[in-house]
This record gives structure tokens, C-alpha cells and sequence, in this order.
């Protein structure tokens, strides 16, 4: 009997430490890239090859200790080596450990030999209004390196309507807790490491969509970036990323601890799930008569530009949405990259040029094309209209009653090799 009763009370003390065993907070730390696949990349003749793969790992190690330390968290690591994992293996390693949060950690780079500093953070939304998807699709390269990847995210398509309702679906619950987390990762950034942020935002990322908890993806900085690229390498720079990171997690939980104690003091009623707006907006970012093509250090590295021409001057807008959320997330991200004086812009959909109409400017040259050139190998020269105007030859193809039409005509040429078209307002 005595022995029984020393049994239960072995089995009650066991089952105390394992119901406080599973309260821990569990996190899954995602160092981006890894063994063949570097990540971004840049050479420097004082800092040598700087590795995407070889800054995120010791950072996700660092962030890992300061949690462990902390003994209401559980860290998961996807990899703790300098290994190639599949995408596949990241997702579901947050999945099958029923992770509370996913946190990836990667290294930007620009298009140019140089680009400008700063960092930013993202979460899974659909992209609205068929944003571009540059970003997700640098960090998405990664998916045809592997056949089980290929299999396991091969019937997702990014441009489909379905996928992206489907993925809104998915998301929502999760959305509203990665945006806290992004938020108070950049805030950290900013106000402890003096860092330039470029914002939190939202896209199409493999390695976060199918993930069934809170996650982010963080870009620490530009490896494209000589300073940048300093202090991403350097001890300094990691424990301070790490240390931002930390930091902003503590304060997420606590946050999420709030919520849940009001949620059992008084059931708050549901928000309302934010509508879309009945216009789309652009970002106008400036009005000039120069031209700027993409890429172009004006435009201050800045992706998702359309540029429409109208009374001889270059209009730049960036991005498009109908959610007001996200309109205004997009004008922050302008003003940060430097447009002051950036203004949200309001396009009514499909709206019809009552006189005029929209064409696209293709090139402007002081010479004659050549038959050679992409141009006439994309179109037939006798579609491709030219006129000579104050010294320049200006090429336009085809009239568009609405803004929509010339845009889908823009991206099917620039699919066949021409590149930097600007769409032309005639009126």
C-alpha cells in the first residue's frame, strides 16, 4: 500500500512537470540558406566574400542562446550546421513541433553592384491587386533546388486567384501576430541599433506560407552594401541583430500574454476583418521629365514601379493595393527610402479614358533603331509607331481605353525582352 501510494505520487509530480513542460513557448529558428545554397552574395576586396548563409547562422545561434536562457521558451533550430535543407524540412519542422513561432533569417542583396542600406521584415499576405512578387521570388529561387520541394509546393501558383484566396483564408489568423512581431523587430532596430528600416511588409514567401503559427521572415541588412556588409559580418553587428530580435520576442509574448488574460477576464468582441477600398492607390513618388529606368539609383531601390508618362513628364508610383492597411504601409516605405513627399493616389479600376487614351512608350533614342534591336523582334516594325520630336526618335505601341489593358500589354512585352516601357497617358 505504501509503495502504491509513492507510486501516485510519483505519477502526480510527473504529470505537474509535464503540463509545465508543455506551456513553454516554443520557437523555431530558421537560419536562411546553407551549405550549396550560399543565399546573397558580394565581394569586397577589405571584407573578402561576404556569404548570406555565414551571417545567418551565427545570428540564429546567438538569438538561440539568449532564448534558451529564458526558461518559458523552447527553441527549435532548423539547421545548427552549415547544411542544404529543403524548404519543405523548415516548414514542417514548425508544424510538426506545433511551434508558437516561426522566425527565419536572412541577408538582402540589390540588383546593382551597390544598393542602399536598411532592413526589413515580412509576413505572409496575398499580394493584392497582382503586386509584384521580386522579392519572393529572390527568396523562392531556393524551391527548384530540391525534388521534394518541387513536389510539395508544385501546385501553388502565386498568380492564381484560388491560391491566393486559399492562402488568405490560411493566413488571417496568423497575420495580425506577425505584424506585431515585424513591427517590434524593426521598432528594435531602429531606436537600439540606429539601423534604417525599410518596413514591415507583406509577400508571397514559400518558406512562410504553409506555416500553421505567427512567422516572419527577416532581411538583417544588405550584403549588397559595403557598411552594411561590415556590420553584418562583424561579432558587433551579429549580437546586436540577435539581441534586437530577443528583445522584440519578449515583448511579443507579453503581448500575446495580455491578450490572453483579457480573453479570460471578457471575451472580446471579433474586429471586423478590414474591407477592401473601392480604388486602388499608388505611391506617387515624384514627377519629373527625366526618364529612370529600373534599377535606377533615383528610384532609391525601391521595386514594384510603374511609370506613366503624361504632358511630358515621368509620373513614378509605387506599388498598388486596395487595402488601406497596406496603402499606408507602402507610403511609409516610400517616405523611408527618402520620398518625402510621397502621396497615396487613388485609381478607379477599370475606368475608361472618356477622350484619349493610353499607349506604351517603348524607347527613346537619338538614333534609329536597328531591325536588330529586341523591339522588332518582339513586334512586327510596322505596329511600332515613330516620331522624330526636339532631336529624339520616341517608339509607342498600341492605344488602351484603360489603365489595366495597357499594364497587362506592358508586362506580355516585357515577357518577350523589352524592357523599361513606360505607359503613355495621350489625351
Amino acid at each position: 500500500m505504501i509503495h502504491f501510494k509513492k507510486y501516485l505520487i510519483f505519477l502526480a509530480l510527473s504529470l505537474f512537470a509535464f503540463a509545465n513542460a508543455q506551456k513553454k513557448f516554443t520557437i523555431v529558428l530558421d537560419a536562411g540558406h546553407g551549405g550549396t545554397d550560399i543565399g546573397a552574395n558580394r565581394t569586397y576586396s577589405d571584407l573578402g566574400h561576404v556569404v548570406e548563409k555565414n551571417i545567418t547562422l551565427p545570428v540564429v545561434l546567438k538569438l538561440g542562446r539568449l532564448l534558451e536562457k529564458n526558461k518559458d521558451f523552447k527553441v527549435i533550430y532548423t539547421r545548427k550546421l552549415d547544411e542544404t535543407l529543403t524548404l519543405t524540412f523548415r516548414t514542417q519542422t514548425s508544424n510538426k513541433n506545433k511551434a508558437d513561432l516561426f522566425i527565419s533569417v536572412h541577408c538582402n542583396a540589390g540588383r546593382q553592384a551597390t544598393s542602399p542600406p536598411g532592413t526589413e521584415t515580412f509576413v505572409m499576405g496575398p499580394a493584392q491587386n497582382n503586386v509584384n512578387l521580386e522579392v519572393a521570388k529572390a527568396e523562392n529561387d531556393v524551391i527548384y533546388l530540391n525534388e521534394e520541394d518541387k513536389e510539395f509546393f508544385g501546385s501553388y501558383d502565386p498568380k492564381s486567384p484560388e491560391s491566393l484566396i486559399a492562402l488568405k483564408i490560411q493566413q488571417s489568423k496568423y497575420l495580425e501576430s506577425s505584424l506585431l512581431l515585424g513591427s517590434l523587430v524593426e521598432e528594435n532596430f531602429v531606436k537600439k541599433d540606429k539601423r534604417i528600416s525599410r518596413g514591415v511588409k507583406q509577400d508571397n514567401l514559400h518558406v512562410l506560407r504553409l506555416n500553421a503559427m505567427p512567422s516572419v521572415l527577416i532581411e538583417t541588412g544588405f550584403v549588397s552594401n559595403h557598411d552594411e556588409a561590415e556590420y553584418l559580418i562583424s561579432e558587433k553587428g551579429q549580437n546586436e541583430i540577435a539581441e534586437s530580435i530577443y528583445n522584440a520576442i519578449i515583448s511579443y509574448k507579453k503581448a500575446m500574454d495580455r491578450n490572453a488574460d483579457k480573453n479570460d477576464e471578457k471575451k472580446e468582441e471579433p474586429k471586423p476583418v478590414e474591407q477592401p477600398l473601392s480604388n486602388d492607390f499608388r505611391i506617387l513618388l515624384m514627377s519629373t521629365p527625366a526618364k529612370y529606368n529600373d534599377g535606377d539609383p533615383a528610384l532609391k531601390g525601391l521595386n514594384y514601379i510603374l511609370t506613366i508618362k503624361e504632358n511630358g513628364q515621368y509620373k513614378y508610383y509605387f506599388a498598388t493595393t486596395n487595402m488601406a492597411s497596406i496603402r499606408d504601409s507602402n507610403l511609409k516605405t516610400a517616405k523611408d527610402a527618402g520620398f518625402k513627399n510621397a502621396v497615396a493616389i487613388g485609381f478607379v479600376p477599370n475606368q475608361a479614358l472618356a477622350d484619349g487614351y493610353y499607349t506604351l512608350e517603348l524607347a527613346v533614342t537619338k538614333d534609329k533603331l536597328s531591325s536588330k534591336s529586341p523591339i522588332f523582334s518582339a513586334l512586327k516594325e510596322k505596329d511600332v509607331k515613330r516620331e522624330k520630336s526636339g532631336g529624339k526618335f520616341y517608339y509607342t505601341f498600341g492605344q488602351f481605353k484603360t489603365l489595366e489593358d495597357a499594364v497587362k500589354s506592358k508586362k506580355d512585352l516585357e515577357e518577350r525582352g523589352i524592357k523599361n516601357i513606360v505607359i503613355q497617358k495621350i489625351l
